[in-house]
């Protein structure tokens, strides 16, 4: 919603919206702008000067008291998964856009801002809806640019969970589409893996006749979607049997180090300013993309050196007074825990690692159970909190963190359970780690507060 809400503003039009009273990440961007945001949801807000309400799923969906304020002045709604598609045409902006949509179980938060960074650093100036807060190599999340082109992070949950399934990313219909993966999540929406790949499979056919598919080509999942494509479809991986392939990666710093060949094509040596193959194959497709855009190589190298990271993924928030290194992620999907804590103990093998985890949605840590048993095998300790629920769903008894760690720790020599934040500060202060140890808060909740407790150089 932030950089929709960026978008609208810097297009010229009057913004204001409505949270709940709590702090958010993306808080600093909405000042920034000027953007203000009352706090809790009231009808009040909505007058007959309101030409536009856009709302998430969450906080009641199409129940929620303005949204129910709106419909009976007959004010326009739309979800954010519309807007987003809504926007791209650009009937909204008054503006034609040529578009590229970023989706994917993983890594498209990632990717997206890889893309619209070197977007920009071409001087091409596009437009962008990237899912964090800020981005060091673009600043705010969302900017309405004076370029052709629409970088917009596309999401595979349903538009409004309640009365519309629809997978938010079919509302795009881009020039370029990207797929990172195809996994199984969001069990709330999907029933099924099969299920979830047929909605990958309408996204990929959503994309413009002219256009093009980039895909990750190297997974069987990945493989049912290019199978049922009849498009121009470009793949990508660590095979030389995939259009873009990454070979030769290495580290040295916080920057990774990679060479591209395209076909029998060696492109040269690339590097970005973030750590892990996985970075890699991000990389891959914003290279992918690009190319098709008509940028050259050596700018594409450039760009793609400018990138540091974004809010939340792998982000190093500082060393703690005692001495250990202090890092929060957002990954909470088992995979994403496995490959980052993977990425941190082949980068940090001299140190032991300290996992905190907040488990993100009652529906997820059912479904996923098993897989999360076996993510955190890279972590020397592992502290898990209470699960996070989800604004959009009961909680489910069935399951719990407490349940969850009395499996882990049948295969984990260090895992305890530590229901609240403030448990976890008052543990980190008892064990006052050195400097020989990372620290990594992880998760989609409000595990990433911890760090306002605790004490930095």
């Amino acid at each position: 919603m932030t950089p929709l809400a960026i978008i609208a503003k810097e297009a010229g039009m009057n913004v204001s919206g409505c949270d709940l009273d709590k702090e958010f990440i993306t808080d600093e961007a909405l000042k920034k702008v000027g953007i203000n945001v009352s706090p809790g949801f009231s009808p009040d807000h909505i007058t007959t000067l309101t030409n536009l309400v856009i709302t998430t799923g969450a906080h009641g969906g199409f129940d929620n008291p303005e949204v129910l304020k709106a419909k009976s002045l007959n004010i326009p709604i739309l979800t954010q998964g519309e807007a987003v598609g809504e926007f791209m045409k650009g009937d909204i902006l008054s503006k034609s856009f040529e578009g590229i949509s970023v989706a994917g179980a993983h890594g498209k938060t990632t990717t997206t801002a890889m893309i619209a960074t070197v977007l920009k650093k071409s001087g091409l100036d596009p437009t962008y809806v990237i899912g964090t807060s800020e981005i060091s190599s673009l600043g705010l999340p969302g900017h309405f640019g004076t370029g052709k082109f629409f970088v917009a992070e596309a999401d595979e949950y349903a538009t409004e969970p309640n009365y519309d399934k629809t997978s938010k990313f079919l509302w795009q219909k881009p020039k370029v589409g990207v797929i990172t993966n195809v996994e199984f999540d969001h069990p709330d929406v999907y029933s099924s893996e099969e299920e979830m790949i047929e909605a990958f499979i309408k996204f990929a056919n959503g994309i413009e006749k002219d256009g093009v598919l980039i895909i990750f080509g190297e997974s069987d999942q990945t493989r049912k979607v290019i199978s049922s494509h009849d498009g121009k479809i470009i793949t990508y991986g660590f095979s030389s049997k995939s259009n873009f392939s990454a070979q030769k990666i290495h580290s040295e710093g916080d920057k990774t180090y990679f060479w591209v060949h395209f076909g029998d094509t060696l492109l040269g040596e690339f590097s970005i300013g973030v750590l892990g193959e996985h970075n890699c194959l991000n990389a891959l497709a914003t290279i992918a993309v690009c190319l098709e855009m008509g940028l050259s190589v050596e700018k594409i190298k450039q760009g793609l050196a400018s990138y540091v990271g974004s809010k939340r993924r792998f982000e190093y928030i500082g060393q703690l007074s005692t001495g250990a290194y202090l890092y929060d992620d957002y990954a909470h999907h088992p995979t994403e825990i496995r490959k980052t804590l993977e990425t941190f103990r082949k980068n940090y093998p001299n140190y032991k690692i300290v996992c905190i985890f907040q488990p993100h949605t009652y529906s997820r840590t059912k479904s996923l159970f098993e897989q999360f048993i076996g993510s955190f095998y890279a972590a020397d300790e592992l502290i898990m909190i209470d699960i996070y629920p989800s604004e959009r769903e009961e909680k489910d008894d069935s399951v719990s963190s407490e349940k969850l760690i009395d499996n882990i720790s049948k295969l984990h020599k260090s895992a305890i359970f530590l229901p609240k934040i403030d448990n976890v500060v008052k543990y980190l202060g008892q064990k006052a780690y050195g400097p020989s140890t990372i620290i990594i808060t992880m998760g989609a909740g409000d595990v990433y507060e911890i760090k306002d407790s605790l004490e930095l150089k």
